[in-house]
Protein backbone atom coordinates (compact mmCIF):
# COMPACT_ATOMS: atom_id res chain seq x y z
CA UNK A 1 0.00 0.00 0.00
CA UNK A 2 1.11 3.53 -0.89
CA UNK A 3 2.59 6.14 1.92
CA UNK A 4 0.15 8.09 3.56
CA UNK A 5 2.33 11.06 2.41
CA UNK A 6 2.49 10.24 -1.22
CA UNK A 7 -1.51 9.40 -0.88
CA UNK A 8 -1.96 12.95 0.30
CA UNK A 9 0.00 14.30 -2.40
CA UNK A 10 -2.03 12.22 -4.94
CA UNK A 11 -5.16 13.43 -3.45
CA UNK A 12 -3.55 17.54 -3.37
CA UNK A 13 -3.10 17.00 -7.23
CA UNK A 14 -6.35 15.70 -8.08
CA UNK A 15 -8.50 18.22 -6.06
CA UNK A 16 -6.27 20.87 -8.18
CA UNK A 17 -7.33 19.10 -11.40
CA UNK A 18 -10.74 18.85 -10.15
CA UNK A 19 -10.93 22.47 -10.51
CA UNK A 20 -9.75 23.31 -13.43
CA UNK A 21 -12.08 21.05 -14.72
CA UNK A 22 -15.01 22.43 -12.68
CA UNK A 23 -13.65 25.82 -14.13
CA UNK A 24 -13.79 24.60 -17.55
CA UNK A 25 -17.14 23.34 -17.64
CA UNK A 26 -18.61 26.51 -15.80
CA UNK A 27 -16.91 28.61 -18.83
CA UNK A 28 -18.13 26.14 -21.24
CA UNK A 29 -21.63 26.53 -19.93
CA UNK A 30 -21.58 30.01 -20.28
CA UNK A 31 -20.82 29.54 -24.50
CA UNK A 32 -22.79 27.15 -24.94
CA UNK A 33 -26.54 28.99 -25.39
CA UNK A 34 -24.39 31.87 -27.26
CA UNK A 35 -23.41 29.16 -29.58
CA UNK A 36 -25.87 27.53 -29.91
CA UNK A 37 -28.45 30.46 -30.90
CA UNK A 38 -25.53 31.69 -33.11
CA UNK A 39 -25.90 28.35 -35.04
CA UNK A 40 -29.65 28.12 -35.04
CA UNK A 41 -30.35 32.37 -36.27
CA UNK A 42 -27.37 31.61 -39.49
CA UNK A 43 -29.80 28.33 -40.97
CA UNK A 44 -32.88 30.20 -42.01
CA UNK A 45 -30.54 32.33 -44.49
CA UNK A 46 -28.15 29.14 -45.59
CA UNK A 47 -31.87 27.51 -46.36
CA UNK A 48 -33.01 30.44 -48.18
CA UNK A 49 -29.55 30.86 -50.51
CA UNK A 50 -29.52 26.53 -50.52
CA UNK A 51 -32.96 26.68 -52.25
CA UNK A 52 -31.92 29.77 -54.87
CA UNK A 53 -29.14 27.21 -55.84
CA UNK A 54 -31.18 23.84 -55.90
CA UNK A 55 -33.82 25.91 -58.12
CA UNK A 56 -31.04 27.24 -60.54
CA UNK A 57 -30.17 23.50 -61.04
CA UNK A 58 -33.83 23.01 -61.36
CA UNK A 59 -35.33 25.39 -63.86
CA UNK A 60 -32.10 26.22 -66.05
CA UNK A 61 -29.83 25.03 -68.90
CA UNK A 62 -26.92 27.34 -67.58
CA UNK A 63 -23.53 25.11 -68.51
CA UNK A 64 -21.38 26.44 -65.06
CA UNK A 65 -18.61 24.30 -63.48
CA UNK A 66 -20.75 24.68 -59.89
CA UNK A 67 -23.54 22.26 -61.31
CA UNK A 68 -21.52 19.48 -62.97
CA UNK A 69 -18.68 18.08 -62.12
CA UNK A 70 -15.27 18.03 -64.77
CA UNK A 71 -14.42 14.97 -66.50
CA UNK A 72 -11.36 13.54 -66.14
CA UNK A 73 -10.25 15.93 -63.09
CA UNK A 74 -10.05 13.58 -60.30
CA UNK A 75 -8.67 15.57 -57.59
CA UNK A 76 -11.23 16.43 -54.96
CA UNK A 77 -10.78 18.82 -51.85
CA UNK A 78 -11.53 17.38 -48.07
CA UNK A 79 -12.43 20.51 -45.52
CA UNK A 80 -11.67 19.36 -42.17
CA UNK A 81 -13.03 21.18 -39.16
CA UNK A 82 -11.27 20.06 -35.91
CA UNK A 83 -11.10 22.14 -32.61
CA UNK A 84 -8.36 24.76 -31.68
CA UNK A 85 -7.92 23.42 -27.86
CA UNK A 86 -8.28 20.03 -26.19
CA UNK A 87 -10.26 19.08 -22.83
CA UNK A 88 -13.69 18.35 -25.18
CA UNK A 89 -13.05 14.78 -25.48
CA UNK A 90 -13.30 12.66 -28.27
CA UNK A 91 -14.72 15.80 -30.45
CA UNK A 92 -11.34 16.36 -32.73
CA UNK A 93 -10.52 12.38 -32.69
CA UNK A 94 -14.24 11.55 -34.21
CA UNK A 95 -13.37 14.57 -37.00
CA UNK A 96 -10.31 12.98 -37.80
CA UNK A 97 -11.18 9.36 -37.84
CA UNK A 98 -14.35 10.42 -40.09
CA UNK A 99 -11.67 12.35 -42.47
CA UNK A 100 -9.12 9.61 -42.73
CA UNK A 101 -12.26 7.41 -43.81
CA UNK A 102 -13.13 9.89 -46.55
CA UNK A 103 -9.70 9.98 -47.71
CA UNK A 104 -9.47 6.49 -47.73
CA UNK A 105 -12.30 6.00 -49.64
CA UNK A 106 -11.55 8.71 -52.31
CA UNK A 107 -7.92 6.93 -52.54
CA UNK A 108 -10.28 3.54 -53.16
CA UNK A 109 -12.18 5.56 -56.52
CA UNK A 110 -9.14 5.99 -57.54
CA UNK A 111 -9.15 9.95 -56.56
CA UNK A 112 -6.84 12.20 -55.45
CA UNK A 113 -7.58 14.06 -52.19
CA UNK A 114 -6.24 17.59 -51.38
CA UNK A 115 -6.76 18.25 -47.55
CA UNK A 116 -7.88 21.50 -45.71
CA UNK A 117 -8.12 21.66 -41.91
CA UNK A 118 -9.45 24.22 -39.07
CA UNK A 119 -8.38 24.23 -35.82
CA UNK A 120 -4.84 23.66 -34.51
CA UNK A 121 -5.35 20.22 -33.22
CA UNK A 122 -6.21 18.96 -36.82
CA UNK A 123 -3.66 20.95 -38.11
CA UNK A 124 -0.95 19.15 -35.57
CA UNK A 125 -2.15 15.90 -36.39
CA UNK A 126 -1.32 15.95 -39.91
CA UNK A 127 1.90 18.42 -39.57
CA UNK A 128 3.00 14.93 -37.11
CA UNK A 129 1.93 12.59 -39.89
CA UNK A 130 4.04 14.58 -42.24
CA UNK A 131 0.52 14.86 -44.27
CA UNK A 132 0.22 17.29 -47.03
CA UNK A 133 -1.93 19.82 -46.25
CA UNK A 134 -3.16 22.62 -48.47
CA UNK A 135 -4.52 25.14 -46.67
CA UNK A 136 -4.92 25.84 -42.71
CA UNK A 137 -6.56 28.13 -40.52
CA UNK A 138 -6.49 28.79 -36.91
CA UNK A 139 -7.37 30.83 -34.11
CA UNK A 140 -11.24 30.51 -33.66
CA UNK A 141 -12.57 27.75 -33.60
CA UNK A 142 -14.93 28.07 -31.20
CA UNK A 143 -16.18 31.19 -31.96
CA UNK A 144 -16.08 31.42 -36.02
CA UNK A 145 -15.74 34.90 -37.64
CA UNK A 146 -17.36 35.55 -40.75
CA UNK A 147 -13.36 36.98 -42.17
CA UNK A 148 -12.73 32.68 -41.75
CA UNK A 149 -15.34 31.65 -43.37
CA UNK A 150 -14.70 34.04 -46.32
CA UNK A 151 -11.06 33.06 -46.23
CA UNK A 152 -11.96 29.34 -46.39
CA UNK A 153 -14.51 30.06 -49.08
CA UNK A 154 -12.38 32.02 -51.32
CA UNK A 155 -9.67 29.54 -51.10
CA UNK A 156 -11.64 26.69 -51.62
CA UNK A 157 -13.95 28.04 -54.52
CA UNK A 158 -10.74 29.12 -56.13
CA UNK A 159 -9.81 26.02 -56.23
CA UNK A 160 -12.95 24.57 -57.69
CA UNK A 161 -13.34 27.06 -60.12
CA UNK A 162 -9.88 26.11 -61.28
CA UNK A 163 -9.80 23.72 -64.30
CA UNK A 164 -7.95 20.55 -63.57
CA UNK A 165 -5.30 21.27 -65.83
CA UNK A 166 -4.19 24.01 -63.78
CA UNK A 167 -4.35 22.02 -60.41
CA UNK A 168 -8.28 22.63 -59.69
CA UNK A 169 -10.75 20.17 -58.11
CA UNK A 170 -13.97 19.00 -59.30
CA UNK A 171 -15.17 18.08 -56.18
CA UNK A 172 -15.82 19.74 -52.38
CA UNK A 173 -16.03 18.00 -49.00
CA UNK A 174 -16.66 19.23 -45.80
CA UNK A 175 -15.88 16.72 -42.68
CA UNK A 176 -18.23 19.03 -39.29
CA UNK A 177 -19.46 18.15 -36.63
CA UNK A 178 -23.67 18.91 -36.63
CA UNK A 179 -25.30 20.20 -33.06
CA UNK A 180 -27.67 18.06 -32.52
CA UNK A 181 -28.67 18.85 -29.03
CA UNK A 182 -26.39 19.15 -25.72
CA UNK A 183 -25.69 15.55 -25.35
CA UNK A 184 -25.96 14.54 -29.12
CA UNK A 185 -23.67 15.55 -31.86
CA UNK A 186 -23.02 13.93 -35.11
CA UNK A 187 -20.03 13.81 -37.68
CA UNK A 188 -21.45 14.34 -40.86
CA UNK A 189 -19.68 14.64 -44.44
CA UNK A 190 -21.34 17.15 -46.85
CA UNK A 191 -20.77 16.99 -50.25
CA UNK A 192 -21.06 20.70 -51.58
CA UNK A 193 -20.07 20.69 -54.72
CA UNK A 194 -21.26 20.06 -57.34
CA UNK A 195 -24.37 20.58 -56.96
CA UNK A 196 -26.73 17.85 -57.93
CA UNK A 197 -29.93 17.26 -58.15
CA UNK A 198 -31.85 13.20 -58.91
CA UNK A 199 -35.11 12.54 -59.05
CA UNK A 200 -36.65 10.27 -56.46
CA UNK A 201 -39.51 7.65 -57.01
CA UNK A 202 -41.86 9.81 -55.93
CA UNK A 203 -40.65 12.81 -58.36
CA UNK A 204 -39.78 14.70 -55.94
CA UNK A 205 -36.17 16.41 -56.15
CA UNK A 206 -33.37 15.24 -53.79
CA UNK A 207 -29.70 17.32 -54.05
CA UNK A 208 -26.89 14.27 -53.15
CA UNK A 209 -25.50 14.75 -49.21
CA UNK A 210 -23.50 12.54 -47.25
CA UNK A 211 -24.04 10.41 -50.31
CA UNK A 212 -27.33 9.37 -49.49
CA UNK A 213 -30.71 11.13 -50.98
CA UNK A 214 -32.52 13.67 -48.87
CA UNK A 215 -35.80 14.28 -50.36
CA UNK A 216 -37.12 17.80 -51.05
CA UNK A 217 -40.52 19.25 -51.69
CA UNK A 218 -41.18 20.88 -55.21
CA UNK A 219 -39.06 23.15 -55.48
CA UNK A 220 -40.79 26.77 -56.04
CA UNK A 221 -40.36 28.76 -59.41
CA UNK A 222 -37.91 31.95 -59.14
CA UNK A 223 -37.54 34.66 -61.49
CA UNK A 224 -33.88 35.64 -62.31
CA UNK A 225 -32.73 39.22 -63.06
CA UNK A 226 -31.59 40.33 -65.13
CA UNK A 227 -30.65 36.59 -66.27
CA UNK A 228 -29.68 33.48 -64.19
CA UNK A 229 -26.31 33.68 -65.30
CA UNK A 230 -26.03 37.21 -63.66
CA UNK A 231 -27.64 35.78 -60.38
CA UNK A 232 -24.94 32.85 -60.29
CA UNK A 233 -22.39 34.64 -60.07
CA UNK A 234 -23.17 36.72 -57.60
CA UNK A 235 -24.77 34.39 -55.33
CA UNK A 236 -22.74 31.82 -55.96
CA UNK A 237 -19.56 32.96 -53.47
CA UNK A 238 -22.11 33.87 -51.35
CA UNK A 239 -23.32 30.70 -51.07
CA UNK A 240 -20.40 28.64 -50.56
CA UNK A 241 -19.42 30.94 -47.62
CA UNK A 242 -22.79 30.83 -45.95
CA UNK A 243 -22.67 27.22 -46.17
CA UNK A 244 -18.97 26.79 -44.58
CA UNK A 245 -19.83 29.30 -41.96
CA UNK A 246 -22.85 26.98 -40.71
CA UNK A 247 -20.54 24.22 -40.80
CA UNK A 248 -18.27 26.10 -39.08
CA UNK A 249 -20.80 27.14 -36.41
CA UNK A 250 -22.47 24.37 -35.68
CA UNK A 251 -19.05 22.86 -35.22
CA UNK A 252 -18.39 25.35 -32.81
CA UNK A 253 -21.32 24.33 -30.91
CA UNK A 254 -20.88 20.79 -30.81
CA UNK A 255 -17.21 21.81 -29.42
CA UNK A 256 -18.35 23.90 -26.80
CA UNK A 257 -20.96 21.06 -25.78
CA UNK A 258 -18.30 18.13 -26.17
CA UNK A 259 -16.09 20.23 -23.79
CA UNK A 260 -19.03 20.86 -21.23
CA UNK A 261 -19.88 17.33 -21.05
CA UNK A 262 -16.15 15.98 -20.59
CA UNK A 263 -15.62 18.23 -17.98
CA UNK A 264 -18.66 17.60 -16.22
CA UNK A 265 -17.16 13.98 -16.32
CA UNK A 266 -13.64 14.49 -15.61
CA UNK A 267 -14.93 16.51 -12.44
CA UNK A 268 -17.18 13.82 -11.07
CA UNK A 269 -14.06 11.28 -12.18
CA UNK A 270 -11.61 13.91 -9.89
CA UNK A 271 -14.04 13.67 -6.78
CA UNK A 272 -14.53 9.68 -7.42
CA UNK A 273 -10.80 9.58 -7.14
CA UNK A 274 -10.03 11.84 -4.37
CA UNK A 275 -13.40 10.13 -2.35
CA UNK A 276 -11.25 6.73 -2.86
CA UNK A 277 -7.66 7.94 -1.75
CA UNK A 278 -9.31 9.38 1.20
CA UNK A 279 -10.99 6.07 2.15
CA UNK A 280 -7.30 3.97 1.45
CA UNK A 281 -5.46 7.00 3.40
CA UNK A 282 -7.74 6.65 6.13
CA UNK A 283 -7.35 2.96 5.88
CA UNK A 284 -3.82 3.26 5.55
CA UNK A 285 -3.74 5.22 8.95
CA UNK A 286 -6.10 2.63 10.45
CA UNK A 287 -3.66 -0.43 9.94
CA UNK A 288 -0.88 2.18 11.33
CA UNK A 289 -2.52 2.90 14.40
CA UNK A 290 -3.45 -0.80 14.72
CA UNK A 291 0.08 -2.09 14.22
CA UNK A 292 1.37 1.02 16.99
CA UNK A 293 -1.11 -0.70 19.17
CA UNK A 294 -0.03 -4.11 18.53
CA UNK A 295 3.59 -3.36 19.44
CA UNK A 296 2.64 -1.71 22.01
CA UNK A 297 0.94 -4.41 24.02
CA UNK A 298 3.71 -6.51 22.71
CA UNK A 299 6.18 -5.06 24.53
CA UNK A 300 4.06 -4.42 27.72
CA UNK A 301 3.38 -7.97 27.57
CA UNK A 302 7.05 -8.73 27.25
CA UNK A 303 8.05 -6.28 30.54
CA UNK A 304 5.46 -8.58 32.50
CA UNK A 305 6.84 -11.65 31.38
CA UNK A 306 10.54 -10.39 32.05
CA UNK A 307 9.30 -9.18 35.68
CA UNK A 308 8.17 -12.13 36.32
Amino acid sequence: MPSQLAIKSRIASTRSLGKIFNAQEMIASSHIARSRQVALEAKPYVDALNNAMLSLVAHTDIDHPIFRQEQGNNRVAVLSITADRGMAGAYTSNVIRQTEAVLKDLDAKGKKPELYVTGRRGVTYYKYRNRDVEGTWEGDSDNPSVHTAESVSKKLLKAYMTPGTQGGVSELYIVYTEFINMVVQHVRVLRMLPIELVEDQGGDQTDVINDQKVSHQAIALYTFEPNAQTVLDNVLPQYVQSRIHECLLTSAASETASRQNAMHSATENANKLIDHLTLQMNQSRQAQITQELTEIVSGADALKKKKK
